[in-house]
């Protein structure tokens, strides 16, 4: 039974509340199984693997970008027939959750240790049974459509399978080895760290110049400068240029430390700078990046000068067992005792790295860890991009990437913590070592190593441990190597490049190569980078910067879709996108305007049926039918190319601009002279266009087309022939080549039509009319012009109304219309009774005294030599600016005055 058009509307609100019906829709898709992947199927596969947010974590703007481009992704490949997998999960991260345990237990008084390793982990898990995971709720309210069947976590058990089965292979091949090398280390949380967990921050600190060697400027001495002058007690050298003539004759000879019986020597290294400074760095191995790779140049000794927790170890001297920032003031004063300060700068600003967990500052310290070697992977990962089996969107951001693997660094994968994926080496009593693989058992007797793996290794894994790699399951088959990673340009290097390294080592492996897929094997075959958010004066979003906003309340004030079509909006491939309340708020308007057009059309009956012959329809018909085809080529495009913002763009002003501003407002007039057809055309439109906006809005699209096709909704479709539809939009087909093409005759009219409105209603404003207030008007010229169909819609849209037997024209207007502006329409009109020229001419009085006024100013500037002489020429510029405009208002007003009866 077909359902009539008041039936159907009366489902739809008055007006939209998302608040009230956005939670009930998304529970609707989940309860359906529409985000539930299939491997089984016969349609081609599409899948995105979420970038798990910590398991500690709320979602931030950034995870919304992410989420809302990956969601529109995943909807429109479902739309288009594809079998669709966006795998959700979580990282475990290690230190973030550590911390979290590890101040609850300080609360209650108690440390890790009191409770013991198996014990403390036990605790964790409790807490992220407990309390992990509220991102995933937070999702829910954003409309994520991701397959929570297949949740996943770096931890489960499969996923650590996963890691034990890489290391151990990784280990076989020779890429992990253990060696002391300078880390990253934090004294609070008692770990080496990544450099994404290193903030760098300026402060206020002090350069301090002091002499190595002889007090006597006749005798060998080396002035040299620090801000950390603490690490002097560690250094073992004195670099200077090779080419640098003051201290050519220095190189290969030693000056005493003035506090350690130790002799530091001369080394020459191109490192150095001559012309900063002195041109003499002093070389801590120990505790500097770059003087470490100093001393393995030169075979220098690396003492280690403080312990795990900063404090100053293994000097033999009166600084030992002082706190770093302790002995930086002691050792200062000891030098200046000996006469060896040359300089002091305070306060010196410089950037000093600190801790994103516990906000120290780092030390870098010599230790002992375990290190991938990263050259041959970073090398596949490099091929596979030159040889394009990985696309990175935008092409532009490819010489970061080879930046940074072609330049890259062992990679220090342990921590010294306990929450973790704890490295699978097993020590014997001898010092002996065996690496453990996952169906192996350890020797009796022998230990487990402390450590746990970094947790950018398991995360490296994601892409194929989540889809049950080691094992050779269906989910592999179907959908691996993924389609697309999208995250944001910032974690290019840090996430993106261990997952191309560990998924092109993993490659050649059988259970990798499937579904007849030969050749080299990538994780995914696209990397969308999009850029960071920042507010609305460009500054970037965060919670130190004290800008961040949690997006759910944008979500609780304007709606889940509003948000997501603002930041779909800027998101362009590498482009940063500025955001405020005020964007939120404008993407809300565009939502009402949608809502307010479709149940207006719903009202006036309008139902999918299939269109009359083209021939048969206005030209407004046309024109609409043919640029929402062109829009949605556009559209196809752009998303085609990651390029949301164009896509959203083209959306937004056809929308509002074209299809709700003139052909809803045309609709009327044609409803009004009885074109039933209209109500089919307004129902096509809508039907296409809320599948294009389904992907970026999607809550409000499946309201709105759920009643859309409702009437020929049922077993075997409408009574005028119309096949039925799916119960919901996320399952729908995505729009293809309608075959309407553009028709340049209706397209220019409607567009002369638009001019000639516009400047009516311009012309309408300057004489003071109100806005909707019929005036009488003739018009002469339109049927030369080729707008005779369309006059009353000119006159209905204008706010005109026939000259009537008493029609006395007061004022008039030319406008010039058609592509080549020879056709000209006359509208004269009858203002007598529409305005009240008294009052409009006090209105027009007051305005000509004011700009009367910026003449004379401008005038007397413009007058002055001495103005005009000593002003730069961009000040006097727009002096003759303003002095112009207030001319050309001048004229308008005085003109409007002379007219007015």
């Amino acid at each position: 039974m077909t359902v009539s058009p008041s039936r159907a509307v009366d489902t739809l609100p008055k007006s939209w509340d998302p608040g009230a019906v956005e939670s009930t829709i998304y529970q609707g898709w989940v309860d359906a199984g529409y985000f539930t992947a299939d491997p089984t199927s016969t349609k081609p596969g599409y899948s995105i693997v979420l970038p798990p947010p910590n398991v500690t974590g709320n979602l931030h703007m950034g995870h919304a970008l992410d989420h809302t481009l990956m969601d529109a992704l995943t909807r429109r490949k479902r739309m288009q027939g594809y079998e669709v997998l966006w795998l959700p999960g979580m990282d475990h991260a290690g230190i973030a959750t550590q911390s979290v345990v590890e101040k609850q237990l300080a609360a209650e008084g108690k440390t890790k240790e009191d409770l013991g390793r198996e014990r403390f982990i036990e605790i964790v898990w409790q807490w992220k049974r407990d309390s992990g995971g509220a991102i995933g709720e937070q999702m829910r309210r954003l409309g994520a459509g991701v397959d929570w069947s297949r949740d996943r976590f770096t931890m489960d058990e499969g996923l650590s399978r996963a890691v034990r089965t890489i290391f151990k292979r990784l280990y076989d091949a020779g890429l992990i080895y253990q060696a002391e090398r300078l880390v990253n280390w934090s004294p609070v949380l008692q770990t080496a760290i990544s450099d994404l967990e290193v903030r760098y921050e300026d402060v206020e600190g002090e350069l301090v110049s002091f002499r190595y060697g002889s007090l006597n400027d006749d005798e060998p001495h080396i002035v040299v400068a620090t801000t950390r002058v603490e690490t002097m007690l560690g250094d073992t050298a004195i670099a200077v240029h090779p080419e640098d003539d003051r201290y050519k004759h220095l190189v290969g000879t030693r000056l005493p430390h003035p506090f350690i019986d130790r002799e530091l020597i001369i080394v020459a290294d191109d490192h150095v700078d001559p012309e900063f400074g002195t041109g003499a760095v002093k070389v801590t191995p120990a505790h500097d990046p770059n003087d470490f790779e100093i001393g393995l140049r030169h075979n220098l000794p690396m003492p280690n000068i403080m312990d795990t927790k900063a404090v100053i170890v293994n000097t033999g001297t009166e600084f030992d067992g002082m706190d770093r920032f302790e002995a930086r003031v002691k050792v200062r004063e000891a030098l200046a005792e000996q006469g060896r300060i040359v300089e002091e700068k305070r306060p010196y600003v410089h950037s000093v790295g600190h801790s994103e967990r516990s906000g120290e500052v780092i030390e870098p310290r010599l230790s002992m860890q375990w290190w991938v070697k990263v050259d041959p992977l970073a090398k596949a990962a490099g091929d596979a991009v030159r040889n394009g089996d990985t696309t990175i969107h935008p092409k532009s951001l490819e010489p970061r990437w080879f930046g940074w693997v072609d330049n890259m660094h062992d990679w220090c994968i342990s921590r010294q913590l306990w929450w973790g994926h704890r490295i699978p080496i097993w020590h014997g009593p001898n010092g002996e070592q065996v690496c453990v693989g996952p169906d192996e058992t350890p020797p009796e007797g022998w230990e487990q190593d402390p450590d746990v793996l970094d947790t950018w290794f398991s995360s490296a894994l994601w892409p194929f441990s989540t889809l049950g790699w080691p094992e050779r399951t269906p989910e592999l088959e179907k959908f691996y190597p993924t389609s697309v990673l999208v995250t944001g340009y910032d974690i290019l290097f840090f996430w993106v490049a261990r997952m191309m390294m560990f998924g092109t080592f993993v490659g050649g492996d059988d259970t990798i190569t499937l579904g007849g897929r030969r050749g080299p094997q990538v994780p995914f075959t696209d990397v969308f980078l999009h850029g960071l958010i920042r507010d609305e004066f460009g500054r970037k979003m965060s919670k130190s910067a004290g800008n961040g906003v949690d997006p759910l309340d944008w979500v609780e004030k304007f709606g889940a879709d509003a948000l997501r079509f603002t930041l779909a909006r800027g998101a362009s491939p590498g482009g940063d996108l500025s955001i405020g309340e005020d964007h939120v708020r404008a993407s809300r308007n565009f939502n009402t305007k949608l809502f307010n057009a479709t149940r207006f059309a719903l009202l006036n009956g309008a139902r999918l049926a299939p269109l009359p012959d083209i021939v048969t329809l206005t030209d407004a018909d046309r024109w609409i039918l043919g640029r929402l085809e062109e829009v949605r080529a556009e559209v196809d495009s752009a998303l085609d190319n990651y390029e949301f913002s164009r896509a959203c763009e083209a959306l937004y002003h056809f929308t509002w601009d074209e299809f709700c501003d003139w052909y809803v407002e045309l609709a009327k007039v044609q409803l009004g002279a009885g074109q039933t057809h209209t109500t089919t055309v307004l129902a096509a439109v809508l039907d296409t266009l809320l599948r294009l906006l389904h992907p970026v809005i999607p809550f409000i699209t499946e309201a709105l087309w759920k009643v859309l096709v409702q009437p020929s909704a049922g077993s075997g479709g409408d009574q005028a022939g119309q096949p039925a539809q799916p119960e919901s939009l996320v399952i729908a087909d995505w729009p293809g080549p309608s075959g309407i093409s553009v028709d340049p005759v209706a397209a220019q009219r409607i567009t002369d039509l638009q001019k000639l409105v516009t400047e009516v209603r311009r012309f309408r404003s300057d004489q003071g009319i109100n806005d909707r207030q019929k005036v009488p008007a003739r018009l002469s010229g339109i049927d030369d012009a080729g707008l005779s169909e369309l006059a009353g819609a000119v006159t209905s849209l204008a706010w005109l109304t026939p000259p009537g037997p008493k029609f006395s024209p007061s004022v008039s207007l030319e406008v010039r219309l058609g592509s080549d502006l020879k056709n000209a329409v006359v509208v004269e009109l009858d203002t007598s009774g529409t305005i009240d020229v008294a009052a409009e001419r006090r209105r027009l009085e007051k305005d000509l005294a004011n700009v009367q006024k910026e003449l004379a100013s401008t005038a007397a500037k413009l007058a002055n030599a001495d103005f005009l002489a000593k002003a730069p020429a961009s000040v006097v510029d727009k002096i003759r600016d303003r002095h112009r405009l207030a001319q050309q208002e001048t004229d308008r007003i005085t003109t409007r005055l002379a007219g007015l009866q």
